[in-house]
Formats: C-alpha cells, structure tokens, sequence
C-alpha cells in the first residue's frame, strides 16, 4: 500500500513536472497576413486567353481580399503596354479600395495588341506586399469606318492596277528594268517575277497608265539586258541576278544555276510582250526578234537529266543535278511543260508530260472539300498560287485535257475551297471569314511560307483572293472593298497592298514581292479584259504545243 502511494505521487509529480514545462514554451508567431488577387476581368469578362475584338477604351477590374493602399499604385506596379509603348492610364476604386479599376486615359489604337502587367509591388493599406501579379493580353477591335472615300467597283479595280505597277515601274531595277524580288533586294532582280513585271507592263499600256513608247523603251532595256549581259546556263536564267551586272545570285547554296520553272515565267512574259508589240516599225521588229533569240536559246531538253520522262528544276555548273528536283504536278509550274513542249528549237515529247508532270494520272484528286469537288491536285488544293502562275498567260476557259475536263473549273474551285475554308476557320484565327481570305506564298511575322489550308499560321496575303478575280469575282471583290476600305490604313501603301497581314496577332507586313505584287495586276486585267490570256495564247508556238500535250480548247 505505502509502495503503490509513492508510485502514484512520483507519477502525478512528472505529469505536472512536464505539463509546467510545455507550458513554459513560447507561442509560435501568427502566419502573416496575405495580400492576394482574387480575381480580374476585361470589360466584365473573365480572362482566361487572349480576348479579340475588345472596344478601344476598356475596363480592366482587379480585386483583392484587402484594401489597396493608392500610393502603391504607380506605373511600376500596373502597366498597359502596345503599340507605340507604354499607355497612360486612370484608376478608379470601389468596394472600399478591394476593387481597383484601371482605364486607359484615351481611346488605344485599333487592331492593335496590348499587354496589361500587375507586379507585385502593389501594397495593401496594412503595408503587405501583393503576394503575385498577372498579365494578360488583348487585342482591340477593327475600325470599320471607311479610309478612303466611295468610288465604283470599276475605277477601284483599276486604282489597284495602277498603284501596284508601281512596284514594276518606279521601283524597277535603274540598269536592267528587271523587278527586283523584293522592296528591300538592293540589286537583286527575279527572272520570274520580271516575266509577270514585263505582264504587268504590257497591261499598263492597256490601261493608260504608261505611253506605248514609255513601255517599249521600257522594253527595250530589259530584252536588251536579258540578251547580252544575263548569265544563263542551256539558255535557262538563274532565279536571281545582280540587276546591274547580270551575274547569278545564288537563291541557296546549291541553287547558283539555272531555274526552269522560274525561267517559264520569264518566257512567259516574254511571248506575251513579243505579241503585244506587232508594229511593223524598225523598234519594235527589232524587240521582237530579240525575245525570239532568248525564247529560242532555252535548252528544254537538256533539262530531262539525259532523257528522263520528266524535267528537272535546276542545273548548276558546279553542283549539276544536285538540287534533284523533278517539277511534278500538281503545283504551279504547268507553265513550264506547256512552254517545253511549245518551243521550236528544244521542244519535249508528250510522254514527259504524262509521266513526269502528270504522273501518268496521279494528279487526280475528285474529292470534295466543303461540297466543292476539287480535279486535281493535294487535298484542299494547296497555296492558291497555283492557280494563278501558269495561268498569268495560259486561258483556262474552255481548256481541257485526259486529265481535267476543265482547267477553268479547277482553279474556281481551288479558290472556293480556299475561300469557304476562311469562313470555316477550322484553327480559330481571329479576323478570319468571307471578307478575309487568301492562303498563298507570302511573308509571315520572322518569316516566308506557302499557306494553305493545310499549312496555315494565321497569315492572309492580298494576292491570293485578288488574283482570283477570273474564278471567284464575287468573293474577291469582297476581299478587296474589305482590304482597302476597312484595313486602307495599315495595309495600303506606295505600291499597292502589302504582301501581307495577320489580324490574329496582329502583324501587318511592310514588304512587297514581285511574285505577289505581278498577279494581282495581271489576273484583275483577265478578269476585265482577258488581255494577257488573249496576247499569250495567240502565240503559234504555244498553241501547237498545248495541241501536242493533248490539250483542247476554242483558243488554240
């Protein structure tokens, strides 16, 4: 009894013992208090991603779960940025300083792209660091109002022929005349683009835009240029030339030789000019006779590797067939078979047509795509540049053979397709729809590809849709009252449109390309005139050669 009375007591003692030492521990410090966003909208809306077409004066909400101490709101802690730099901005407060609002303090620019940032540096009234900010971007909407005032379909048509001749006329290279590849080449000219420049030349005569002997002067200097001073190989021009020398300028490290298919629209023009100018008089017998030695001296043959039932692209003097590669349909280089097969000197059988262009019938498609049945060609038809390079001079109505019923029909639908694929916008890209449209070849924000609507970032060029007048008058029209009315002031410049414009980003080029700027003038002037179909097709040696491929058509 007396031992379980002192286990007991030894027992009670250590419990008190160890609860008067934890007792005797210090009190952890409280957490500090938090200073937090709670959440934030645009215009009333959550911002989950970047928000299109956001009205020019918006209204940013920012809530916290405290009060906002207002001397801690500085253009170090919250920032609109875009455009031309930072934006000037006016704050306003509600629900007892835990609701900031932030307006910009005039109107932002439209179709621009801004970035509002909240740093952590803001405060609460209790001194508290804002724990973390955000960011988000926003794009404003369009202005719809006119930039220019009202004028006819008619005389709008040829206000964009006119100022996009420029590109060829004012800005043609001072030594050659040739057009150089782009607004920023220097010397650089482009054998093809130059063929759809001298197009382009001949159309401006037409139109009054130029004298015929301005344009044969014109003429003159860039024939005369192409015949005595311009490398060639086999009688093939090189992609690229020094416009005041004429040596080649390699396109790539192996591409410093011949290109065939860019020296097809050389040609191209060239028979085109060659018709145009029929005048019995000494200058323009004596240019005539000059396209016919250029015409003459290309070596289509030679570019069949020894043979083959295809043709090649390019040839150089030190790197031969290196490049390796065969020009097979569909894309936009018909022209170069139709002309191999028309020349006098140097002309191609039809089995290299069937089995190297044609792929003895595997430019077949007959699928539909949007309920429009597409001949030939990859699957929604590609860059729309292939429906207008080669057919800058060849007449696609009423034009048939053992592969197409009608080329006419191919290229419209291949525009329609293009077109209804924009009102569909499978990839979301803001701005897309009936008015904007166009995949083709064209420059893109740090860069250059060939869209389509299998290879679209969300870039629309101005050719495209314009160069499809001939196929889809109605959609194109649209396009252009859209792209000079509504988008005037970004994209309308000295020579025409720009190359082009993502209004997804948005990102307005301020580059222009011969091989964009050529079609626009040349495929309008179809559309109104079929002045380059008619000149190009009355060429004897191209009629017999679309007959040998087996082509028929009233034209020929």
């Amino acid at each position: 009894m007396r031992f379980f009375f002192l286990f007991f007591s030894a027992t009670i003692f250590l419990l008190l013992a160890g609860c008067k030492k934890e007792s005797a521990s210090p009190e952890p410090p409280p957490p500090p208090p938090n200073f937090t966003l709670t959440g934030f909208q645009l215009n009333g809306k959550p911002v989950t991603a970047t928000l299109y077409n956001v009205p020019v004066t918006p209204s940013v909400q920012l809530r916290f779960d405290g009060k906002v101490d207002r001397s801690s709101v500085t253009s170090s802690a919250i920032s609109l940025t875009g455009g031309s730099g930072g934006v000037s901005l006016t704050t306003s407060y509600s629900k007892g300083d835990s609701v900031l609002i932030i307006q910009p303090a005039a109107p932002l620019a439209a179709i621009t792209r801004y970035t509002f940032s909240l740093g952590n540096t803001l405060k609460a009234t209790t001194g508290v660091v804002l724990t973390s900010g955000t960011s988000f971007s926003f794009v404003t909407t369009l202005d719809s109002t006119r930039k220019f005032p009202p004028i006819t379909d008619d005389e709008l048509l040829t206000l964009v022929q006119k100022q996009t001749f420029r590109y060829f006329w004012d800005f043609g290279h001072p030594v050659s005349g040739l057009a150089r590849e782009r607004n920023t080449s220097g010397d650089i000219v482009t054998s093809g683009g130059s063929g759809f420049g001298i197009m382009a030349i001949v159309t401006a005569i037409h139109r009054g835009f130029i004298t015929r002997a301005e344009g044969l002067n014109r003429m003159k200097t860039i024939v005369g240029f192409l015949k005595n001073k311009a490398q060639t190989f086999h009688g093939a021009y090189p992609h690229w030339l020094n416009g005041a020398t004429g040596d080649v300028v390699p396109f790539s490290s192996l591409d410093n030789g011949a290109d065939l298919v860019e020296t097809s629209y050389l040609m191209q023009g060239l028979l085109t000019a060659r018709q145009f100018f029929n005048d019995a008089g000494t200058d323009e017998t004596s240019l005539r006779a000059d396209i016919n030695t250029i015409w003459k001296g290309v070596d289509w043959n030679w570019f069949r590797k020894g043979g083959e039932d295809v043709l090649y692209w390019h040839w150089s003097p030190s790197n031969n067939w290196a490049m390796n590669m065969p020009v097979r349909g569909w894309n936009e280089a018909l022209i170069t078979y139709v002309l191999a097969a028309s020349s006098p000197t140097f002309g191609v059988p039809k089995t290299v047509y069937d089995n190297g262009w044609a792929l003895n019938g595997g430019i077949r498609n007959g699928k539909s795509f949007y309920g429009i049945t597409l001949p030939l060609g990859p699957d929604f038809g590609g860059p729309l540049f292939f429906a207008h390079y080669s057919f800058l001079g060849i007449n696609p109505t009423d034009l048939s053979d053992t592969y197409a019923t009608s080329y006419f029909l191919q290229n419209k639908a291949h525009s329609q397709i293009n077109h209804q694929y924009a009102i569909e916008n499978p990839k979301g890209f803001y701005g897309y729809g009936d008015s904007t449209w166009g995949l083709a070849a064209s420059d893109i924000p740090n860069g250059y590809t060939a869209s389509s609507p299998t290879n679209d970032v969300g870039v629309i060029s101005p050719t495209a849709a314009l160069s499809s007048f001939p196929y889809t008058p109605t959609e194109s029209m649209k396009a252009l009252k859209f792209f000079y009315y509504v988008l005037g002031d970004k994209i309308w410049k000295e020579y025409g449109f720009v190359d082009a414009f993502s209004l997804n980003v948005p990102w307005f080029a301020d580059s222009f390309l011969a091989i964009d700027q050529g079609p626009i003038i040349i495929m309008i002037e179809n559309y109104r005139s079929g002045l380059l179909w008619d000149l190009f097709m009355s060429s004897p040696e191209v009629k017999t050669g679309l007959r040998n491929l087996g082509f028929s058509s009233p034209h020929i």
